[in-house]
């Protein structure tokens, strides 16, 4: 008698397989039903949950509006992925792959979609000229590390989150396995930022807006509470780096923005203005 599991010849889903996000994982694109996006003042337009995806975009914008650029003001929906607000048509037609963050770039006559977070990120850095070098050689490392990111995070959440923390039963290969990988990943952190500030050099970048919401969270217990199980105090560099960016204020603002669980002064399901962080942080004890 053996458990292993041998895969049928064509396969085809299980409507019970489980885990926390089982019931809108289905195997096909599209809507799924008639709903418009809110529009609202400004330009900007991002359709978001404050995931580590959701996070970069909101911070990269929260830094935006600290150094003055008024133009990057913005309106931040929630979209509710738990109950499948991402299939609605109006999402799709901004994303047609239905994850978080989406954005439509209101400033033009023609509204700009801009989807996948790597790429929103790139696109403000471009839109605003901030936050990205123009010097080739430190513009294509910024870039090496953004893409780095990209490639490295579904590891991380697809990987070992799912399986750590999500799925309906504790699965000791799938565990061990992703485990090993999200450690090499902080290794390469580590080393990189033994000899850097931030990660692609002395000056802070999309490159560090794209990876603290995954690593620098993992690294100070705030995603999946699995900083002792990976031992994430052991990365020295990555610790210095994870906490000097949560100090910062755009940081902190950014991180709450389109968040519904945590604290009270940690959630701004929606926001349209300064005023609606301003009056949640001021919660904070």
């Amino acid at each position: 008698m053996t458990n292993e599991y041998v895969p049928p010849k064509v396969w085809t889903m299980d409507e019970e397989n489980g885990g926390q996000w089982a019931s809108i994982n289905r195997p096909d694109s599209g809507a799924r039903h008639q709903q418009e996006l809110p529009v609202g003042e400004h330009p900007i337009q991002l359709y978001s949950l404050a995931t580590p995806n959701g996070q970069k975009v909101t911070i990269m914008l929260e830094e935006l509006l600290a150094l003055g650029v008024t133009e990057a003001e913005y309106d931040a929906h929630l979209i509710k992925i738990g109950e499948g607000d991402q299939f609605s048509s109006g999402f799709v037609e901004v994303n047609p792959n239905s994850k978080i963050p989406a954005l439509s770039d209101h400033s033009q006559e023609t509204p700009q979609r801009v989807f996948e977070s790597g790429n929103i990120l790139f696109y403000l850095a471009e839109k605003f000229g901030h936050f990205l070098p123009s010097d080739v050689a430190k513009k294509t490392e910024v870039m090496n590390w953004l893409f780095w990111l990209q490639g490295s995070a579904p590891y991380l959440g697809g990987g070992f989150g799912h399986f750590y923390a999500y799925a309906p039963e504790k699965f000791e290969y799938p565990i061990n396995r992703f485990a090993m990988e999200a450690k090499r990943q902080l290794d390469v952190l580590d080393k990189q930022l033994a000899n850097n500030t931030y990660i692609a050099g002395e000056e802070y970048t999309i490159a560090d807006m794209a990876i603290w919401p995954w690593y620098g969270n993992l690294a100070l217990g705030l995603a999946y509470d699995a900083a002792e199980f990976l031992d994430t105090g052991s990365y020295k560099h990555v610790q210095r780096w994870a906490k000097a960016i949560f100090e910062r204020e755009a940081v902190q603002r950014g991180r709450v923005v389109n968040r519904t669980w945590g604290e009270d002064w940690e959630q701004v399901p929606n926001r349209h203005s300064a005023e609606d962080i301003d009056k949640v942080l001021a919660l904070k004890p």
